[in-house]
């Protein structure tokens, strides 16, 4: 058996994880991760209630239990990147930078260099024969948010929970008599907490008058600020008139936010992009056909084409067009339940 740190979130899934490893023979330690502890707008950030419940949970299963401070690389890696995206006028995924850069980088080093022979979360995907795959529990399946980790050291990661349903984790929870076996899951900002998006940003950026127009540059109504609207929202608009807008492109250099009202729209809809910053688990063949693509978390795949356009970059080509897909935002590829790689929206 192996020495496992696992990274205690505080949360039941990564709970369970640690009680599933430990009742395995492992030797395991306990692990919570510190990366921000501001509230934000009025809001409370629950980093304290956190790390009490992971603490409860170590002294359950009596293993050590450590605290890394990440709050600086945090910030300098996930944050700055946040908001740096935003101010460009697309859409980012900290879940995924935070994956890449926090927990399978330096959360992942700081683990080995204390004496880890193997790192583990809660998080529900598989690894097999060092390739990423997805959760036996589909509808909780988070290989969207893990494809950018580094595939080389995927040998010295353990998913305890990817062989398990949702439900079956909550029955093991109580069955090991977890401290927070009914914790309800986080939600929210990655280890922000409940906070709007929107009041996040404003907190950085400093909100700016502009207009929202549609596809003749009507003017229809004004915004606080571009960098806080997505493509494809609806929602939040501020727009009379009865009949629905759909956000379609941002302009944050001019400050001007493109709406349309019409769904079917060409500008809203596509059938094909551009995805650079690659990461592959499995190099794809230019014009290779028989993978299929998420655009957001949660999306349907899509049969789609992949091409190769220059060293960077890669041409996704849809078999069906798909609404709001958003620059900033992963484009995700399998091979049934492999995941192949993906990259981020040009």
């Amino acid at each position: 058996m192996s020495r496992v740190f696992v990274g205690l979130s505080g949360g039941v899934d990564s709970a369970v994880a640690a009680a599933l490893l430990q009742a395995s023979g492992h030797e395991v330690t306990g692990v919570y991760m510190k990366n921000w502890s501001r509230d934000i707008a009025g809001y409370h950030c629950p980093w304290q209630d956190d790390l009490a419940s992971a603490r409860l949970v170590a002294a359950h299963l009596q293993i050590p239990f450590k605290i890394y401070d990440f709050e600086k690389e945090y910030y300098n890696t996930v944050t700055k990147y946040l908001l740096d995206t935003y101010k460009k006028g697309q859409t980012p995924n900290p879940d995924v930078m935070c994956n890449q850069s926090i927990k399978f980088d330096v959360f992942y080093k700081q683990c080995m260099s204390e004496g880890a022979e193997l790192v583990a979360t809660g998080h529900y995907a598989r690894i097999i024969n060092g390739k990423l795959h997805t959760a036996f529990d589909k509808e909780k399946d988070q290989t969207y948010f893990l494809y950018r980790m580094n595939p080389s050291i995927a040998q010295d990661i353990l998913f305890p929970l990817g062989e398990l349903k949702k439900s079956d984790v909550r029955k093991s929870a109580q069955k090991f008599q977890l401290p927070n076996f009914d914790r309800p899951d986080s939600q929210g900002l990655c280890f922000v907490g409940p906070v709007p998006m929107r009041d996040f940003l404003s907190e950085f950026i400093q909100p700016q008058v502009g207009n929202i127009i549609d596809e003749n540059g009507d003017i229809l109504g004004q915004h606080n600020g571009a960098y806080a609207y997505t493509i494809g929202q609806r929602h939040g608009l501020g727009i009379g008139g009865g009949q629905p807008y759909y956000v379609y492109a941002i302009n944050t250099k001019n400050n001007l936010v493109h709406v349309t009202s019409n769904e079917d729209s060409s500008l809203l809809n596509k059938t094909e992009f551009e995805i650079n910053d690659c990461i592959w688990w499995k190099q794809p063949q230019d014009n290779e056909n028989k993978l299929k693509v998420r655009v957001r978390y949660r999306s349907k795949t899509i049969p789609c084409t992949i091409q190769k356009t220059n060293e960077d970059n890669w041409k996704i080509v849809l078999a069906q067009s798909e609404r709001a897909i958003a620059a900033g935002q992963s484009a995700v590829l399998y091979d049934d339940d492999l995941v192949v790689g993906g990259g981020i929206i040009c």
